[in-house]
């Protein structure tokens, strides 16, 4: 929705440029039924006349068309200046109006801690966003090319215009208060460079960086990144299996992890499920039957992943569980541990 001042002198410019046009339309049949100007040098005339530019007369004037001069110009001294006045105020308060909102936007973003912060906004970065928005994460966009900006910006994607390769845009970022860093830059070497500059400033932060080339990945896992994308290597592999277990990934791939009513796969910490005080199995907790889902992972408190645990397993303090089900198993599953969706 366009800002109400930016409406107001948008209508002023309307008005001024309907008087202008009146203006040079007056000015040309003016002068064309005053005297015996042709239609070319009636509009010479009013031109120049409008503009004050000084050239002289086609022909030399009678006192009656003298007059109607007198008054055209006189008419577009006003008309012209207010055009002018107009105009000028439209692109100083457009820049103001541009600076008051970044300055929002700014300050926005100063109030965001534990959020994730996605640098660059290709396909890999808006395909990011999308699953953030659907899960309801708060994140900031960090993106070098204008337009881009101006085009995607909103109160729910909020961007840093500026080169994520610069500590200062980071930080404008909030690099230093995020839980997580997406680099999804195209080209390697920045993103080389972006991980080893997020690192630096905040040496917790989690960090999640794209990759073109196979060899890339040693260099980044290096420079600080927790995980490493390969694209086109996963899109590889995903077509091969295809080919191989269609059925198995077409399952997988109906399977839902983000999104507000809908997903399938859900992570819990295990303080949500219970007081750790005193240790649980996962018998203990028989979440099958009081919610009907199933556990079908566990990651131990030192980041170890265990497939399909074993019901006697001790559910540890800072660990968690990754459970199946139905959407409406899941949401049961949150509802009756009041566990918030991220």
């Amino acid at each position: 929705m366009a800002n109400p001042l930016v409406k107001v002198f948008r209508s002023k410019i309307n008005t001024a440029i309907i008087l202008l046009i009146l203006l040079l339309f007056i000015g040309v049949f003016g002068f064309k039924i005053m005297t015996n100007y042709s239609w070319i040098d009636a509009l010479y005339m009013t031109v120049i006349t409008i503009t004050t530019v000084g050239f002289g007369e086609v022909m030399p004037l009678d006192p009656e068309a003298k007059i109607f001069t007198i008054f055209l110009i006189l008419t577009s001294v006003v008309i012209v200046g207010y055009a002018i006045k107009v105009i000028t105020e439209y692109i100083i308060t457009k820049n103001d109006i541009e600076e008051l909102k970044q300055k929002k936007m700014q300050k926005k973003i100063d109030e965001l801690s534990n959020h994730i912060i996605i640098c660059g906004y290709g396909r890999n970065g808006k395909q990011a966003a999308k699953k953030l928005l659907a899960h309801k994460r708060s994140f900031v966009v960090i993106e070098a090319k204008k337009e881009t900006v101006n085009k995607h910006q909103s109160d729910m994607v909020p961007f840093v215009h500026g080169n994520a390769n610069e500590d200062e845009v980071l930080m404008q970022a909030g690099v230093d208060r995020a839980d997580c860093l997406i680099s999804a830059l195209p080209s390697d070497s920045d993103n080389v460079f972006v991980v080893l500059s997020a690192r630096q400033i905040n040496k917790n932060i989690r960090i999640i960086s794209r990759a073109s080339q196979e060899t890339t990945y040693g260099k980044l896992k290096l420079a600080g990144a927790n995980n490493v994308i390969l694209p086109d290597k996963i899109g590889g592999d995903h077509m091969a299996s295809l080919v191989v277990v269609p059925d198995l990934l077409e399952f997988i791939d109906n399977l839902s992890i983000v999104g507000e009513s809908n997903i399938n796969i859900e992570e819990i910490a295990v303080e949500h499920l219970y007081d750790t005080s005193t240790l649980k199995t996962i018998r203990d907790l028989d979440l099958r039957k009081k919610t009907g889902c199933n556990v079908i992972g566990y990651k131990n408190e030192k980041g170890e992943y265990l497939i399909n645990p074993e019901a006697e397993l001790k559910l540890a303090p800072n660990s968690k569980v990754i459970v199946l089900g139905r959407p409406e198993q899941i949401q049961k599953l949150n509802t009756l541990y009041n566990i918030e969706v991220e």
